[in-house]
């Protein structure tokens, strides 16, 4: 809390002491929090409670008489901390799903506290200025044109809605026809064109968009797109396309060849589409920039801070070159929205009109990590994911399927049962947690790694709770003969 008459760096005028109501919850409320953050890292992976359970817990009747803050306070975190799941431990790789660095976590509370409808830049300069600062800043990292319109959303899933919307829209005026004006009812059909192997929330947005299932192109072993099979699929009709490409095939961490695809796609007439949910951050290593090489000619981009930068949920990010496209599909005016006649507003880059300043952290942590340091966290990853595969490889009877070329690692035993026994030992053991999936027409245990303090030490003990678990099926295995 800040005393009263605070400054900070000689910035703004005197901080007042907050209200004693909101100085004992807000209190009352970091004391808990800062009791989970302690423990995460150690704590059994898995919840031990069901939401049945946590719901019993809380109580199911709505009360007649509300309760003290403080009390309300106290049963929220203590009834619902048996049904919590440990995402912020170093050692979770269910999915991709990052933890929350300090400044990141420090930065959201205080989003929350200025409590900032960001959807105007008039209205809301002092947010915004923070989030174009963050949207700029990733331009720069990622080393995509600078006149690029950067929109901050819910998630990885809006961000490729916000991008196929702007992409739709293009496309379609393209071919003499407005779809936000007169629908998509009577206009020509936009093919959705997607490798194999994509990931599910591109369909997701495609179908919100109405635009239907994707016309499939075969991938190869590393789940990356083939481009002569996209050269003769595009070939195949005319009018307006979207071809998805891919930064970070969800299996293997594969990136698709952007500089041949976009050629292709480009010279057929399509936007192309990059979705880069974990991926695209490879682009801000000098070392693992080469996987990302030529995506800067696509037409758009999508990515999630809250994945490999590590910002609490929910931060997703719809980048989209042609600033006009992406107003035009997602921007609202009314007489009584003070809408900024120079420049544009945050409401016109996501699909919300009402929202938080959620590109705040993402600010907090560029500003805090600088140019190097956002490296070394997407460097310190991607060997992490190298220690992995290396030290479970060595295993008896461990199979890693993919290579590895970024965070993402995929073993298998020699037969699905045991595969999805070895995931389930550990997630009974609660110190790692990898979940199941199927690649390849195998079931597989996937590590993925996003947590910024999964480091040697994390790895090492990582492979040795993989060896217990071996150890303990070997034990389980009924006798020969």
């Amino acid at each position: 809390m800040h005393d009263a008459n605070t400054t900070i760096d000689g910035i703004g005028e005197s901080v007042p002491a907050a209200d004693a109501s909101y100085d004992e919850v807000v209190a009352a409320a970091a004391g808990h929090a800062l009791g989970w953050l302690s423990g995460v890292r150690e704590r059994a992976i898995p919840p031990h409670a069901s939401a049945d359970d946590i719901k019993d817990r809380l109580g199911r009747e709505l009360p007649q008489v509300g309760e003290p803050d403080l009390e309300v306070i106290a049963r929220l975190a203590e009834g619902v901390e048996p049904g919590l799941i440990a995402i912020g431990s170093p050692r979770f790789y269910g999915w991709v799903i990052g933890g929350t660095q300090p400044v990141a976590l420090g930065a959201d509370w205080l989003v929350s506290a200025w409590d900032q409808n960001t959807g105007l830049r008039a209205i809301t300069p002092g947010a915004v200025a923070v989030e174009e600062l963050a949207g700029e800043w990733l331009l720069d990292l990622f080393g995509l044109p600078a006149q690029c319109d950067v929109g901050f959303t819910t998630g990885a899933t809006m961000a490729q809605f916000s991008c196929m919307a702007a992409a739709r829209g293009d496309v379609l005026r393209r071919a003499g026809w407005d779809v936000e004006a007169d629908g998509l009812a009577g206009g020509p059909a936009v093919r959705y064109i997607a490798g194999e192997e994509r990931h599910g929330t591109m369909d997701l947005a495609a179908r919100y968009l109405g635009l239907g299932a994707p016309v499939t192109v075969p991938a190869d072993e590393q789940g990356c797109i083939g481009v002569e099979a996209l050269a003769a699929v595009l070939a195949e009709e005319d009018g307006p396309a979207i071809v998805a490409l891919q930064a970070g095939n969800i299996h293997s961490g594969g990136f698709d060849d952007f500089a041949a695809a976009i050629t292709v796609a480009h010279a057929a007439g399509a936007w192309v589409h990059v979705d880069g949910a974990f991926g695209l951050w490879a682009a801000a290593s000098p070392r693992l920039r080469h996987l990302t090489s030529g995506f800067e000619a696509a037409d758009s981009w999508s990515t999630d801070a809250h994945k490999t930068l590590n910002v609490p949920y929910d931060c997703g990010i719809a980048i989209v070159r042609d600033p006009a496209a992406m107003r035009h599909a997602l921007g609202m005016h009314a007489s009584y929205l003070q809408s900024t006649a120079v420049g544009s507003d945050p409401q016109e880059k996501a699909p919300e009109l009402s929202r938080r300043a959620r590109g705040v952290p993402t600010w907090a942590v560029l500003r805090s990590l600088g140019r190097d340091g956002v490296a070394e966290l997407v460097d310190g990853l991607a060997e992490a994911a190298r220690g992995i595969a290396d030290g479970v490889g060595a295993l008896p009877g461990v199979e890693v399927l993919n290579e590895v070329v970024f965070t993402q690692v995929c073993i298998a035993l020699d037969t699905d049962e045991a595969t999805a026994a070895l995931s389930e030992r550990l997630w009974n053991d609660g110190e790692v947690l990898a979940m199941t999936s199927r690649w390849h027409g195998r079931t597989v245990v996937r590590f993925s790694v996003s947590n910024w303090r999964t480091d040697a030490a994390e790895v090492r003990r990582t492979v040795d709770a993989v060896a217990r678990a071996l150890v303990g099926l070997e034990a389980e295995a009924p006798p020969i003969g």
